[in-house]
């Protein structure tokens, strides 16, 4: 990209950027087109389109899951944009976990940008079943889905709340989690998303539920970062519900230039308010999530931050 600078074009560049794009397209690897995070990666093309005028194109790409998005880092030229949990980076840099004997030194070029809503933990039960702690899950039918993160945790959290041998846990697909809990055929579901999550809205709208709030004790227990979901996120919910969460954070590498980085990081920003009006998982997200990258920042997403007074730490620098 050749980039073009006179008098006019940086006047008329002043409330976004000092550089003119000429159709920079970026790639951008999500998640599998059926879940929230593909929706927010489209949200967020759309968000840098309408910044940049349409000079900046993202396309979004499908994605099996946050590993493939790190390994093809590896291998992806020019403006190659992910999303991962922050541990994932640091582990791939240093060969351990699933990346163990898939040791690149091409992942030592990742640097983080913005981060996006986390996966976080709901425990939906029916409002008919007297269920207001998890002990009182014993002799209960759980539904946790399978091959899922949430599957994973929820069967880590009823183990460790030392329920997990008196429930009956139903490990079938997350998706006949509503229409099983709303028929009677479950007590409780647990699912991890972004909020509100859709699934959750639906049980929520359409039938009495009710939320298993943790306790600090169990959050500490769990070893997660800890979520508040507010108050009226979903319909009779009256209550915040504390609870766990995954951070996101989308990345890139060097390859793609400081001005790119720069323009798009500020796009997401600058957008973000927006967005919120029609997803609302976007109203949480606030620059006190940036304490969660546990990667360098790129020089053009700095250069932002830099910019507007946030504080970044020397580690991340």
């Amino acid at each position: 990209m050749k980039l073009v600078k006179t008098t006019l074009l940086a006047a008329a560049a002043v409330a976004f950027s000092a550089t003119a794009f000429a159709g920079e397209r970026v790639t951008y690897k999500a998640a599998k087109t059926s879940t929230s995070y593909f929706q927010m990666a489209v949200q967020v093309s759309e968000a840098v389109r309408a910044a940049t005028n349409g000079e900046v194109i993202v396309t979004v790409e499908e994605s099996q899951g946050s590993v493939q998005n790190v390994m093809e880092a590896a291998v992806r030229p020019g403006n190659y944009m992910f999303t991962t949990p922050p541990a994932l980076v640091p582990a791939a840099q240093n060969g351990k976990g699933p990346f163990k004997g898939r040791e690149n030194p091409r992942f030592d070029e990742i640097r983080s940008m913005f981060p996006i809503p986390g996966l976080s933990m709901h425990f939906v039960v029916r409002s008919d079943r007297d269920i207001k702690s998890f002990d009182d899950l014993a002799g209960k039918k759980v539904l946790i889905g399978k091959g899922t993160y949430g599957a994973r945790e929820a069967a880590r959290y009823l183990d460790l709340f030392g329920v997990k041998d008196k429930v009956e846990i139903i490990d079938v697909e997350l998706s006949n989690a509503v229409p099983a809990l709303k028929n009677g055929q479950i007590d409780a579901f647990a699912t991890s998303s972004s909020f509100p999550a859709p699934n959750v809205m639906e049980a929520s709208a359409g039938s009495d539920v009710s939320f298993l709030s943790l306790s600090d004790e169990q959050i500490a227990q769990t070893g997660s970062a800890k979520a508040v979901i507010p108050a009226n996120t979903y319909s009779n919910q009256e209550e915040a519900i504390n609870t766990t969460t995954l951070p996101v954070i989308v990345y890139a590498t060097t390859q793609m230039s400081e001005d790119t980085a720069y323009t798009i990081t500020k796009a997401f920003w600058d957008q973000k308010a927006a967005m919120a009006e029609n997803a609302a998982w976007w109203a949480g997200i606030t620059t006190e999530d940036l304490g969660n990258i546990k990667t360098k920042m790129h020089p053009g997403a700095l250069k932002y931050y830099d910019e507007v007074g946030v504080e970044i730490p020397a580690a991340l620098r």
